[in-house]
């Protein structure tokens, strides 16, 4: 089997079924065969790792350990799943004091042990202050952090598929952007069904405006969904999502849907949250998207409630005040 690289992945909160599902997708895809998983539950990382050697994989070098330095050192990749997960009737905001603290201790370890990282992936909630958090505390340049924010265009694309009864990737252009949570901003403008603009289906016998409202809604509220349904937080999307994104890096050919990253333009301060994405080997490039005066607005209002999320994280001292972040990242 061949590997894009050998250079190290580290999956945090491997033992969970996120972590231990993109433990087989970094392998099942060939990313790297030094592969390493951390979990301080011991016996469930333990078990989690037991199963990828059952699956005997070509020429991996799996390893799985309980301390976070020994996995983080040498590390080059890093996808972290290492918060606590949403629950049914928790939005992901309610996960905010606890998994910030988790992700300033990431970012510390981070710069401890691996400061010549080439990606981070935070994909625990709220990804997007997670992922601000982690940032700057590991002192790595902006480009070099993103968030998973696939999961509410690809729900998107899921939903528009299903109402037009047409295949998935016969629905192109699904953007949701801002943050990921009920504030985000859905785009209609950049979407098309079989060619055609959903701009122009909208309003018309094929997609009635109330309907539209109602996909509109559910997309925000898909995580949701899936926790009504199966009694859990999603976690084969997101590994899969997260992995594709690592992927993206490596290769250095791109990722196909928004990513959530480092904002200090655009009139956005000092945020993590969606934008136009480009993925390459350099890391992540954020760029303002187009669309219908409406559309910016949503996406307004969903930096606006971001900025009050990461205002309360300052509130609780997990942030440092945003003049002295540079004290702590120079790279900000």
């Amino acid at each position: 089997m061949s590997y894009l690289t050998n250079d190290k992945v580290v999956i945090l909160g491997a033992g969970g079924a996120i972590g231990s599902n993109m433990m087989q997708a970094a392998l099942t895809m060939g990313l790297s065969p030094n592969v390493c998983g951390y979990d301080p539950y011991g016996p469930g990382l333990q078990g989690a790792a037991e199963e990828m050697y059952h699956c005997a994989f070509p020429g991996a070098k799996l390893t799985w350990t309980t301390d976070i330095g020994e996995a983080l050192t040498d590390a080059k990749y890093i996808i972290s799943s290492g918060g606590a997960p949403r629950k049914d009737g928790m939005t992901r905001e309610d996960l905010l004091k606890g998994n910030a603290e988790i992700a300033a201790q990431l970012g510390k370890d981070i710069k401890t042990h691996c400061p010549d990282l080439k990606f981070l992936v935070v994909i625990f909630n709220p990804a997007d202050i997670t992922g601000l958090v982690a940032l700057v505390h590991s002192g790595l340049p902006p480009s070099k952090v993103g968030t998973l924010a696939a999961l509410d265009s690809t729900r998107l694309q899921t939903a528009l598929s299903q109402h037009f009864g047409v295949q998935q990737d016969e629905v192109t252009g699904c953007r949701t952007y801002g943050g990921h949570g009920e504030m985000m901003a859905v785009f209609a403008s950049t979407a098309k069904v079989r060619g055609t603009p959903l701009t122009d289906l909208i309003g018309t016998d094929k997609l009635s405006a109330e309907k539209w409202e109602e996909i509109r809604g559910n997309v925000s509220q898909g995580g949701k969904k899936i926790i009504q349904l199966r009694g859990r937080s999603s976690f084969q999307s997101p590994a899969h999502q997260s992995v594709m994104m690592v992927k993206g890096v490596i290769e250095g050919e791109g990722y196909p849907w928004p990513v959530g990253g480092y904002v200090n333009d655009f009139g956005f301060e000092k945020i993590m949250m969606a934008l136009e994405t480009e993925l390459t080997g350099e890391g992540l490039k954020l760029s303002m998207p187009e669309g219908l005066p409406e559309e910016i607005d949503a996406l307004k209002a969903s930096y606006a409630h971001l900025t009050k999320l990461r205002d309360e994280v300052i509130c609780m001292g997990v942030l440092p005040p945003l003049d002295q972040w540079s004290t702590v990242n120079p790279n900000l």
